[in-house]
Formats: structure tokens, C-alpha cells, sequence
């Protein structure tokens, strides 16, 4: 499944990613740090919603209360509910 997340408080604006399973891939930032968001798109392409959220949630840009990577974190646990059972 494809889905998009409109970032909130970020310089990204939108996180595009495919979910199969509990598996992401594809994941595309719009807007924000392109040389950094092109390396956190390429090493977690292939993780699990477990591993993108224990990894980088939390996590904080500045003095924002969040960051891009976290609000991937915050994307693939909200497609990963509204998945639902495989």
C-alpha cells in the first residue's frame, strides 16, 4: 500500500512510502534537507515499522519539538494501524 503523511513542524513537507506488511520501502521526502533525507531514504528502506520507530522517534531538530525522521517514525505507525491486520 502507498501512503502519504503531511508532515506537522518540519521543513519536510509530505513522507510518501509503500508498506507491505509491517515492511517500508520507497520512502520519499518532499521539501526539507535533500542530501540528508536521501540518506535516511536509503538506510532504512527495507526496515520494519518496529525498527524505523525504536530507531529514530523522538528525535528532535534544533529546538522543534520534532524532526523529519521523526515524523517517518510517526507516519509508518499511523499507516501500519490504519493497515490493519494482514
Amino acid at each position: 500500500m502507498r501512503y502519504s503523511y503531511e508532515t506537522k513542524g518540519t521543513c519536510s513537507s509530505r513522507i510518501d512510502f509503500d508498506l507491505d506488511g509491517d515492511v517500508v520501502r520507497n520512502i520519499k521526502f518532499t521539501d526539507g534537507c535533500d542530501g540528508n533525507l536521501q540518506a535516511i531514504q536509503k538506510l532504512v528502506d527495507g526496515f520494519t515499522v518496529g525498527q524505523i520507530s525504536a530507531m529514530l522517534a523522538g528525535t528532535r531538530c534544533d529546538r522543534r519539538p520534532t524532526s523529519c525522521v521523526d515524523q517517518l517514525a510517526l507516519a509508518v505507525r499511523e499507516a501500519y494501524a490504519k493497515a490493519g491486520p494482514a
